[in-house]
């Protein structure tokens, strides 16, 4: 297989239960390099669950998680951001008394001010701080942010929020970005730029995307594959036009 075929992330037939209930029965599931995989389903189908599991923040009861080739099931979320596999949250979590700016420069990585003894080399981390500041404002400027480096977090609207969680990804040199739904609470005009920046990271920075989404209308477009859950369990999977066709998905939403 080439190299650009081999999926960024894996999983095999992950599995997760609460009190009996399988919230992730036996998902298999691929995003291949430099796409966007987008993986949709009705409320309680299991999709935050399933992306719990791959990004550290519980374990799996069986199955695999592969990251770049590399076995990572079970680790630490604090292990698999080190790796380079990013997520965000439907709320976004920030730091609610920092400005846009600060909020980027908190998630760069090996900040020489947390070392014991690089803290007392001035130069050394002098440099490091303008080379992160230089590296934020071409962040904002990427996803038109610029204009809000001195905001307070609190006085942005949702949209640029999400963009400000998707800057501390790219803050963090993520390799993989898991977006859990990043136009969320979001207007529509500014929902359909949220991705259009999407796009645009996926070309600049060479990013994966795997993102949890229910404003279909205009997350389908986007995506270069779908995953469809439903009880747990992938039921469909394919190019847009192959699922939206899908009798099943389409009882599935009809129903749902």
């Amino acid at each position: 297989m080439a190299l650009e075929e081999i999926a960024v992330l894996h999983t095999e037939k992950v599995k997760k239960y609460y009190d009996g209930l399988k919230a992730v029965d036996d998902v298999t599931l691929e995003a291949k390099p430099k796409q966007i995989t987008l993986l949709i389903g009705p409320n309680g189908s299991g999709k935050t669950t399933f992306i719990n599991v791959v990004s550290g923040y519980c374990k799996p009861d069986s199955g695999k998680v592969y990251f770049n080739g590399d076995d990572i099931t079970g680790w630490s979320m604090h292990k698999v951001y080190e790796k380079g596999l990013v997520r965000t949250f439907q709320i976004p979590r920030l730091f609610q008394g920092l400005t846009v700016l600060e909020n980027l420069l908190v998630a760069r990585r090996k900040n020489p001010g947390e070392s014991l003894i690089e803290v007392f080399v001035k130069n050394r981390w002098v440099k490091s701080e303008e080379k992160a500041v230089e590296k934020a404002l071409n962040v904002m400027k990427v996803l038109d942010l610029e204009e809000f480096w001195d905001s307070q977090i609190t006085a942005l609207p949702a949209g640029h929020l999400k963009l400000v969680e998707i800057g501390r990804a790219l803050m963090s040199d993520a390799k993989m970005i898991i977006l859990d739904e990043p136009i969320g609470g979001v207007n529509p005009a500014l929902a359909d730029k949220i991705f259009t920046y999407i796009q645009k990271l996926k070309k600049i920075y060479g990013l994966t995307f795997l993102i949890i989404e229910h404003r279909l209308d205009i997350a389908l477009k986007y995506a270069d594959y779908i995953y469809v859950m439903h009880q747990g369990r992938i039921i469909s999977q394919g190019k847009m036009e192959k699922v939206v066709e899908d009798p099943l998905v389409k009882e599935v939403y009809i129903g749902g």
